[in-house]
């Protein structure tokens, strides 16, 4: 049982396209809604298989990240403002860069998919994120 209602079919494409496009450097797949989330891929050398600690150490991670749901509204206000900034298009996807790995965000609508990496070369995340955004627009429709 998930927490999202997430599909087994839905949530194995979601990691496969992950793991075809970042290979072993993904360490976890989280997929997400404003209300909820799911792990559906955690590497094995992490977190020693404690699924209490994988979820808590995950939800802080999903907590962040769902400040993307509001924040996607608040651009596409800005955009409507004919005084804001030239337009500089669709949300795609969101990475944050540490030192030893990467955090990436992809929302559609009211889901999205939250993965972490090993460090690795970033332009992989921009072909991953055009792959991700379909599943989850295809999914929504």
């Amino acid at each position: 049982m998930t927490e999202t209602d997430v599909s087994e079919a839905f949530g194995d494409s979601l990691v496969s396209t992950c793991r075809t496009a970042l290979g072993d450097t993904l360490r976890t797949v989280v997929y997400f809604t404003p209300e909820a989330f799911d792990v559906l891929y955690l590497r094995s050398d992490l977190y020693a298989g404690d699924p209490k600690r994988v979820r808590d150490v995950k939800s802080r991670f999903v907590d962040n990240e769902r400040l993307g749901f509001d924040s996607q509204e608040t651009y596409r206000r800005l955009h409507e403002d004919s005084d804001a900034e030239p337009d500089i298009g669709e949300y795609e996807f969101t990475i944050r860069v540490f030192s030893d790995g990467f955090v990436s965000r992809v929302i559609v609508g009211d889901h999205g998919v939250l993965l972490t990496t090993d460090s690795m070369d970033i332009k992989s995340f921009e072909e991953l994120a055009i792959s991700l955004r379909k599943l989850l627009a295809d999914e929504s429709s």
